[in-house]
């Protein structure tokens, strides 16, 4: 089942933003939802911080169905994706975080459980924070593409 519509990519990184080093996750994420047949832009990348929630509100407001985030989701106390994301976000979807820290885990990543990303609902989007790092992205996506276009579906009011 492919996903249809628009999705918004915001990569949250301080140092991105400020040209310090490219944005190598957004991109990425950026060909997966392509390829699941949604419409992307190129990625938003905001700097950490209250940029973080004006970029999450602006991309629901677009009517984006999917909001993928990346980065900003350690323990760093410039780190706030995860409280951004629960301020903008209507209805919290656990297990989609819940999943992609497991599949971290069993990838053999022990960090992954350090990762603080929530997934919820916002209005009729459904929001997504992945780790910053590649192998987060990786693990993220490998669990949300066989449920995104499901779960897209029932956000719009479609049967179970």
């Amino acid at each position: 089942m492919s996903a249809e519509g628009s999705a918004v990519v915001i990569t949250c990184s301080t140092r991105a933003a400020g040209g310090v080093y490219p944005d190598r996750s957004g991109p990425i994420i950026v060909e997966a939802l392509r390829s699941w047949g949604l419409q992307v832009a190129d990625p938003v990348v905001v700097a950490d911080g209250p940029d973080v929630e004006a970029a999450l509100r602006a991309a629901v407001s677009s009517g984006a169905v999917l909001v993928v985030t990346t980065g900003g989701t350690g323990l760093n106390p410039t780190d706030v994706t995860p409280e951004a994301t629960d301020r903008v976000v209507d209805r919290l979807v656990p297990g989609i975080a819940e999943a992609i820290r497991a599949a971290g885990l069993e990838a053999g990543v022990s960090s992954a459980m350090l990762s603080r990303g929530v997934s919820g609902v916002a209005g009729r989007a459904l929001v997504v924070n992945l780790p910053g790092s590649m192998g987060g992205v990786s693990n993220g996506l490998a669990v949300l593409e066989p449920v995104v276009a499901h779960a897209l579906l029932q956000i719009q009011g479609g049967d179970h």
